[in-house]
């Protein structure tokens, strides 16, 4: 693809924000050179869509989190497009360890450290994290 021909449909996702990407090109002295683009229709429908999954699913953990079903640890770590085995990491616990807290009643026994390193993998504060579906 010439430097010409990159496709620039642009598209504004979730909240106005714009999404490009560096794609590589051939210039007019036959060189390949980086060339934003603002993606095509085709492309952008397909993130538009996915975008739109993730939101189903947190506004469904949202209700969970309200409901008393899970702990606000589960919301926060869908916000992040987080999975327990990564939240893990950040916080120092075993991944079944971070299962266990996304469990209300667990949830509620934590510590202040733990809050606060969870708050921190979140990059939220701690009265974010304790203060959700009251």
């Amino acid at each position: 693809m010439k430097t010409n021909e990159v496709p620039q449909d642009p598209k504004n996702f979730r909240e106005g924000d714009k999404v490009n990407k560096l794609l590589y090109a051939v210039d007019k002295d036959g060189n390949y050179t980086g060339v934003t683009s603002a993606g095509w229709e085709a492309e952008n429908f397909a993130t538009k869509q996915a975008w739109d999954a993730v939101d189903e699913e947190l506004a469904h953990t949202a209700e969970q989190v309200k409901r008393g079903a899970l702990s606000p640890i589960a919301y926060y770590m869908h916000k992040c497009l987080m999975e327990p085995s990564l939240l893990a990491k950040y916080v120092g616990k075993w991944t079944w360890q971070v299962k266990r807290h996304m469990k209300k009643e667990n949830f509620e026994k934590l510590s202040a450290d733990m809050l606060a390193r969870y708050a921190k993998a979140f990059n939220i504060s701690v009265e974010e994290l304790t203060s959700f579906g009251k």
